[in-house]
């Protein structure tokens, strides 16, 4: 690997961080190629050398989020059904801890009218994480973890809406801090629903 294209990748990390955390402290909407630009410490020109408009940096940000929480529920190390479900939870809740802009990013691309390459983004990670989690409970409930007449589809549209209600939350009050203890607690209310024995 070339040391251009290694400085290249690292650029385009530069962006995509930079991305995060104005997205953190602002509306993604009004984000500018050249505050992006500057968060990085270089010049607008630099940064579409990199990437060929700004579209392509959202998809950029999308797709490193995407593959950065399927790199670690896939860490999770092997793990009872219902307790894996929990780790999936409490890394996903950690990636949000430390990029907060994400979650304003997701919201703001599925609120566009229209299609583009960032929305299809979130979308595949949006179906993915489903497709993960009904895996998780149908193991579940084949290892008798949960109720025998449990509902696994409407369980996990629930579990998914646990997480976008928490975060929605957050984003609401723009306070992030409470999320890891209330997400535990959501979870033990989530069991409980299954009738769950862990």
């Amino acid at each position: 690997m070339s040391r251009l294209y290694l400085s290249a990748e690292m650029r385009r990390a530069e962006a995509i961080a930079a991305v995060i955390g104005l997205a953190a402290r602002s509306d993604p909407a009004d984000i500018t190629t050249g505050q992006i630009a500057a968060a990085m410490g270089a010049s607008q020109g630099a940064l579409f050398r990199h990437f060929p408009d700004k579209q392509s940096i959202w998809t950029a940000v999308l797709d490193w989020t995407c593959t950065e929480l399927q790199r670690r529920f896939d860490a999770i190390v092997p793990l009872p059904p219902l307790a894996r479900l929990e780790a999936i939870l409490a890394a996903h809740i950690g990636f949000i801890m430390e990029n907060t802009g994400v979650p304003r990013i997701l919201w703001g691309e599925l609120q566009r009218v229209g299609e583009t390459p960032a929305k299809a983004i979130v979308r595949q990670l949006m179906a993915t994480y489903r497709a993960r989690v009904a895996g998780e409970l149908s193991a579940a409930h084949a290892a008798g973890q949960i109720a025998v007449d449990a509902d696994l589809e409407a369980a996990t549209v629930m579990f998914l809406a646990l997480v976008q209600g928490l975060v929605m939350q957050a984003l609401a009050i723009d306070d992030f801090s409470a999320l890891p203890a209330m997400s535990k607690r959501h979870f033990a209310l989530f069991c409980r629903s299954l009738e769950a024995v862990k």
